[in-house]
C-alpha cells in the first residue's frame, strides 16, 4: 500500500503509543481517546467571527448545536448542517471542532454542528430522529440564526455521512424542508454488508482506524437487533429508490473498508438521475479528514468540499 503523505507518520505515532484496540475499551474510554486524537492531530483551529452553543428540542430531549460563523453576517447566509463521525457511538461537538472550523473557513459560510444521540445509551434509530428534528428546527429558525433556510446543506463523515444520506431520503419522503445538497465523507451506507465481504471490506480490513473489529464493535453498540442493519435508515444504499435526492459530493478513501459502498452509493444516485460527484482520495485512510495537522490531503479535501458548497449554495 502506498499511503498519502502524513499517513505513515500517523501510523508511526500509533505504533509508538500502542493504544489498546477499540474493542477492548469501554465506551467512555473510546470517547475520551477519540477527543484526544482530535486535539493531537487536528491542526490549528481556524478563527471564527462567532461560535455559539445552543440547543433545539428533540424527541429524546434537547439536542446540542454549535454554530460556526467565519465572517460577520450582513444578511441571511447559506450553511452546512454537519454531523460528526464516530460509529454512532463516539464523537461529539468537540471531537470535530477542527473539521467544522476548517470547512467554515474554507467555504466562507457558517457550519452548524449537531450533537445527536449516541449509542449504546440511545441506540438506533435515536440518532436518525435527532438529526431530522435538528435539521427541521434549523430550517424553521434560520432567520433568527442569520441563515438562509433556502440554502442549507447537510453533510458529515463516516457515521455522520450515513446519517446525512438517511436524512436526505427521509426529508424527501416527508416533503421537506430538504437540504439543497449533501456532502458524504467516507459514509457508511450498507451496515448489513458482511464485515468480511470481498473488496474494500477485505482488502482494507486491517488498516486503522476502521478495522473489521472496529466495525463489529460500532454495529454491536448501535443496533439492538442485527436485523436493524438492513433498515434503510441504517443502510441508505438499501433504500427502495434514490430519485429526487439533492445533489451529492461523495468523498471516498482508497484504503478505507467503506470505500466500495461509497462508490456504490455514488452509482446508485447517478443511476437515479441525481447529480453526484465522487472524489476518491488516493492513499488515504478512513478518518483522514480529522488529521489536518499531520496529513496535507485532509486540507485539500476540505478545500474540495468548500468548493462544492460554494457552487451548490451560491444561489
Amino acid at each position: 500500500m502506498r499511503f498519502a503523505p502524513g499517513i505513515d507518520a500517523y501510523f508511526d505515532i500509533l505504533r509508538k503509543a500502542n493504544p489498546p484496540p477499540l474493542d477492548t475499551l469501554t465506551v467512555e474510554q473510546a470517547r475520551a481517546m477519540y477527543r484526544l486524537k482530535s486535539d493531537k492531530f487536528g491542526g490549528p483551529r481556524a478563527e471564527m467571527a462567532e461560535i455559539r452553543d445552543f440547543a433545539c428540542p428533540g424527541p429524546g430531549g434537547p439536542i446540542g448545536l454549535r454554530l460556526y460563523r467565519p465572517t460577520p453576517a450582513t444578511g441571511p447566509q447559506p450553511a452546512l448542517v454537519y454531523l460528526h463521525g464516530g460509529g454512532w457511538t463516539i464523537g461529539d461537538l468537540d471531537s470535530h471542532d477542527h473539521v467544522c472550523r476548517a470547512i467554515a473557513a474554507a467555504a466562507g459560510w457558517p457550519v452548524v454542528a449537531v450533537d445527536y444521540a449516541l449509542a449504546p445509551e440511545r441506540p438506533f434509530p435515536a440518532g436518525v430522529n435527532d438529526v431530522l428534528a435538528a435539521f427541521g428546527w434549523i430550517a424553521h429558525n434560520a432567520a433568527e440564526l442569520g441563515l438562509d433556510a433556502r440554502r442549507l446543506a447537510i453533510g458529515g463523515d463516516s457515521a455522520g455521512g450515513n446519517l446525512s444520506a438517511v436524512a436526505c431520503l427521509a426529508l424527501r419522503d416527508a416533503g421537506g424542508p430538504a437540504p439543497l445538497c449533501q456532502v458524504l465523507i467516507y459514509p457508511a451506507v450498507d451496515c448489513a454488508l458482511d464485515p468480511a465481504a470481498p473488496g474494500s471490506r477485505a482488502d482494507n480490513a486491517r488498516v486503522p482506524p476502521l478495522t473489521t473489529e472496529a466495525l463489529v464493535w460500532f454495529n454491536g453498540h448501535y443496533f439492538t437487533d442485527p436485523a436493524q442493519a438492513s433498515d434503510w435508515r441504517a443502510s441508505p444504499l438499501r433504500a427502495a429508490g434514490h430519485a429526487g435526492l439533492p445533489p451529492a459530493l461523495i468523498v471516498t478513501a482508497e484504503y478505507d473498508v467503506l470505500r466500495d459502498e461509497g462508490r456504490a452509493y455514488a452509482r446508485a444516485l447517478a443511476q437515479a438521475g441525481v447529480a453526484v460527484t465522487q472524489l476518491e482520495c488516493e492513499g488515504q485512510i478512513h478518518g483522514f479528514i480529522e488529521l489536518g495537522g499531520l496529513v496535507p490531503g485532509a486540507n485539500a479535501a476540505i478545500a474540495d468540499i468548500a468548493g462544492f458548497l460554494k457552487v451548490r449554495l451560491a444561489s
